[in-house]
């Protein structure tokens, strides 16, 4: 049996004692329990040895103040006023300062040795607490910061809300974010070197194929299902999905499998409707995490159908679904976004659409369910994938080797 050097054994020894030191206080503008990220991030530095804890807003105010959640000390600040939809603006500006205000307080009173923001929401009040006590400050971007069109709408918003930013990125620590892509902008924006990317991936399970979704949908077993899974939203261009159905060849059915935002879920049901495709579009609510690839499994090809130009953190992104996709086995039909089909072109996973014309999404979808051979080598290579590369234990070595240096400066 091999065995580790006395040397080697005391140097991770001293290095995990280290860590057993160190406080990390994250902060997210949302509940944090359900988001994957701020959770296997959280739980990842735990099994360091790292001390953890989340400072969140959250709605739900029959929760307790505070709470452990898998080694995670959970601080929640109740704003159940900030998840309700603002139009007006100096409104929003308001709701806003009021939650960064609360956040930074409650920041600056949990002890802490690293703040680490997630998310630009998320920075503003990590920023303060972490100036105020002299610590050091990661942020953790999850998309390109200020990208949203609901800023971007706002010139003299989106002009203050960059120029605040700009200020702040010279204070922090380190930067992470989710896709390579997203690094390169963010350091061209912001002009910040070495950013570190923490891909978005699932901790590696072996999923057999399931029948789950016909089963649930009362379908046949020869029905060919493609499957779009996560957020059912405005930014996810789903009503290219149902535009598309009508050109889609007999014994195909799209599946839309997530949370949905009830103003979209209602829409894209009209849409439906007036369609006709009722037999051949179907939505789904969300499952529970932990059940969700099995789920997937049940599906013959994952669909990414998103609009390159909506944002660029839609163009660059490497979405949690892509890689669920993957680890079940499932190749993957995408838009023309960058990173995603580098992706697909490198391990040879899947297809890229020419574009998303209606009947170019149907004839896509068509042309990949009628080469079973192709759907074979590409379902081969997508499990050899997440098997080798795209799964957590490798982010997270990712994540830990980020820290240590933060630590080491």
């Amino acid at each position: 049996m091999k065995t580790l050097s006395h040397d080697t054994a005391s140097a991770a020894k001293d290095t995990n004692s280290a860590r057993a030191q160190v406080k990390v206080c994250m902060h997210v503008t949302d509940a944090a329990y359900p988001d994957y990220r701020v959770m296997r991030e959280a739980t990842a530095l735990v099994e360091a040895g790292f001390d953890v804890s989340i400072v969140d807003i959250m709605d739900e105010c029959e929760r307790p103040a505070e709470e452990d959640i898998a080694g995670v000390h959970m601080k929640h600040v109740m704003m159940p006023s900030m998840f309700i939809s603002t139009r007006f603006k100096p409104w929003f500006l308001v709701k806003a300062a009021h939650m960064i205000i609360r956040g930074a307080i409650r920041l600056t009173r949990t002890s802490a040795d690293i703040y680490h923001a997630h998310d630009v929401k998320g920075l503003p009040a990590c920023y303060i607490a972490a100036c105020l006590r002299r610590k050091p400050l990661i942020f953790d971007s999850h998309e390109i910061p200020l990208d949203d069109p609901n800023i971007t709408r706002w010139p003299r918003l989106s002009a203050l809300a960059t120029g605040v930013l700009a200020r702040m990125m010279p204070r922090c620590a380190g930067v992470i974010t989710a896709s390579p892509l997203y690094a390169r902008e963010i350091s061209k924006d912001y002009h910040y070197p070495g950013i570190t990317t923490v891909l978005n991936v699932p901790i590696y399970r072996e999923i057999p194929k399931s029948d789950r979704l016909r089963q649930h949908l009362g379908l046949s077993s020869d029905v060919r299902i493609a499957l779009y899974q996560g957020n059912i939203q405005p930014n996810r261009s789903l009503d290219q999905l149902v535009n598309a159905a009508p050109f889609l060849d007999p014994g195909i059915v799209i599946v839309m499998m997530g949370r949905a935002v009830e103003t979209t879920r209602i829409q894209l049901e009209e849409l439906i409707a007036s369609k006709g495709v009722a037999d051949r579009v179907k939505m789904i609510p969300a499952v529970p995490y932990e059940e969700l690839l099995h789920w997937t499994a049940s599906a013959d090809i994952g669909l990414t159908i998103f609009k390159p130009g909506y944002t660029r953190s839609i163009r660059f992104c490497l979405p949690n679904k892509l890689f669920e996709y993957l680890m079940a086995g499932l190749p993957v039909l995408s838009s023309q976004l960058d990173a995603i089909a580098e992706v697909l072109k490198t391990y040879d996973i899947g297809q890229v659409l020419p574009s998303l014309a209606p009947s170019d999404v149907g004839t896509a979808i068509n042309a990949m369910l009628a080469d079973p051979a192709a759907l074979a080598r590409m379902r081969s290579n997508a499990l050899k994938a997440a098997q080798q590369e795209f799964h957590w234990e490798n982010e997270k070595q990712t994540l830990v080797q980020f820290y240590d240096a933060i630590l080491a400066k």
